[in-house]
């Protein structure tokens, strides 16, 4: 699904991290939300398992997809200066994603013995993965005002396999940062899943608070 396809249709969305650190030891966690959605109506080129549409027949179709994404892991500070920081991490990836699709036709479809006229349809999936990773940021300016977040992540479990990347750019006030960064989460589902694959990719504005 492309980037703009997904703000066309967007329902709701949000994301929002929790940090703690302790001398070298922190831990963090990552919550996204999701909920696009859209419709579309034919009266022709319309096929019910492969089969045309009789000639007359409308159908409406909608598809929602709803997303949960939510990470938890625990750190340890490689690397800490002026300069730059450096952790390591390890933890786990919740992915639950439920698309649901309706559809009504304005007349009966038989001798179609498939969908009714009017009906829905929902596959739900979760999955847990264990995931591995290195985050930290590299700081540069006259007073290291300025710096450059990145984050790396890959792990497996439910999933055939999950891996996720950020990084951009950041600026540190003395109440905390305004970040602008992008982000890329994939996931290869295995072969006895209901689905085959997500991408989740797009760019990320926010602030960030310390206390």
């Amino acid at each position: 699904v492309k980037f703009h396809d997904i703000i066309d249709h967007l329902k709701m969305a949000g994301m929002g991290t929790l940090e703690a650190q302790k001398g070298r030891f922190g831990a963090f966690t990552d919550l996204v939300y999701l909920n696009v959605g859209g419709t579309k109506t034919r009266t022709r080129d319309g096929t019910i398992d492969g089969v045309p549409l009789p000639a007359g027949v409308t159908a409406n179709a909608g598809l929602d997809v709803k997303n949960w994404i939510w990470t938890l892991a625990g750190s340890y500070r490689v690397q800490a200066t002026q300069d730059s920081d450096f952790d390591v991490l390890a933890g786990a990836r919740m992915l639950t994603i439920e698309p649901r699709l309706t559809w009504n036709f304005n007349v009966d479809v038989g001798p179609f013995t498939g969908p009714s006229r009017v009906g829905g349809h929902t596959v739900k999936e979760t999955n847990w993965d264990g995931i591995i990773g290195v985050k930290g940021r590299a700081r540069f300016g006259p007073n290291r005002e300025w710096f450059i977040p990145y984050y790396l992540d890959a792990g497996t479990g439910n999933s055939d396999f999950t891996w996720q990347i950020a990084g951009g750019i950041g600026y540190a006030f003395p109440w905390g940062e305004l970040i602008a960064t992008w982000r890329y989460l994939d996931y290869k589902f295995k072969s006895d899943s209901k689905l085959e694959d997500l991408t989740v990719n797009g760019p990320v504005f926010g602030a960030a608070f310390r206390w």
